[in-house]
């Protein structure tokens, strides 16, 4: 087959008529057109694997995925050639090389997610893909007090379906970042981790839900967190609001991708020093 090795995509999908992105006999999935467009452009079946396995309904501006192979095309004739075969709604934002450890799985160091909910009576049609349409006033300070319990390393036991699936062994992980902001009629939660158990950024957006609502205090959340008991924590949000926006890896110069834009590293060598005034008398 030529010359080759181990490389690295960033893709882009909306998941709205995908069931999910693990493959499925039968049904359409993120995972199953790629590996079909990228087999077919390498002239051998590719595997691939993605820092994680997204829901049905369940969108990405930046999942990484991970694959060897054979050939002498160089990775921007790969990337081009499979985006001409892949449907409107997945890309390959960017592929490059990569080591031949590199584990677009096991290797990743953070996440970050974006929830996005539609916060009034109204509907909004070019939205109803992407968000949750709340029909009700969000009471964004409560959100945040109840919010700020849940970042740090904690036990995320209570916010988490179908255990066991993405445990390694324990629930317990580092929520680092949390931020509520409004958007319009929009509401964004953005999260940043280490890692996430399944269904946990769902479970923790329909929690914070009923405190916008004001169906729940604040301190409820902090209760909830601490029974370690999926039946203490509030409802599970629908997938159509997240994304997965970007996945980090050890010597990634920035956390990858801009959404759009191939990811650049930024050697420390290239990186210039502040240059030292003289002193002056």
């Amino acid at each position: 087959m030529g010359v080759g090795g181990t490389f690295r995509a960033t893709v882009s999908y909306d998941g709205t008529d995908f069931s999910g992105w693990q493959v499925q006999a039968g049904r359409r999935t993120v995972q199953g057109v790629l590996q079909e467009a990228l087999s077919a452009v390498l002239g051998a079946e590719v595997g691939i694997i993605a820092a994680g396995r997204t829901d049905a309904g369940v969108h990405a501006e930046g999942q990484v995925i991970s694959f060897r192979a054979g050939t002498r095309i160089p990775p921007e004739g790969i990337a081009a050639a499979a985006n001409a075969r892949l449907p409107e709604d997945v890309s390959i934002l960017d592929l490059r090389p990569a080591p031949r450890s590199f584990h677009a799985t096991r290797g990743a160091t953070g996440k970050v997610y974006r929830y996005e909910i539609l916060s009034g009576r109204a509907r909004r049609p070019l939205l109803r893909r992407t968000s949750w349409r709340v029909a009700a006033s969000l009471d964004l300070r409560r959100m945040r007090k109840a919010a700020a319990l849940l970042v740090g390393r904690r036990d995320f036991r209570s916010f988490r379906t179908n255990p066991g699936t993405e445990d390694r062994g324990t629930t317990v992980r580092n929520l680092r970042r949390l931020d509520i902001r409004r958007r319009g009629e929009r509401v964004l939660l953005e999260f940043e981790g280490d890692g996430f158990l399944y269904n946990m950024v769902r479970a923790i957006v329909g929690t914070l839900v009923q405190v916008g609502r004001g169906s729940w205090t604040p301190e409820r959340v902090g209760e909830a967190l601490r029974a370690k008991d999926r039946a203490a924590g509030g409802p599970t949000a629908p997938p159509q609001g997240l994304t997965l926006v970007s996945v980090s890896y050890p010597g990634d110069g920035e956390r990858l991708p801009t959404p759009g834009a191939p990811a650049r590293r930024i050697p420390a060598s290239a990186k210039r020093r502040p240059r030292q005034r003289r002193a002056t008398s």
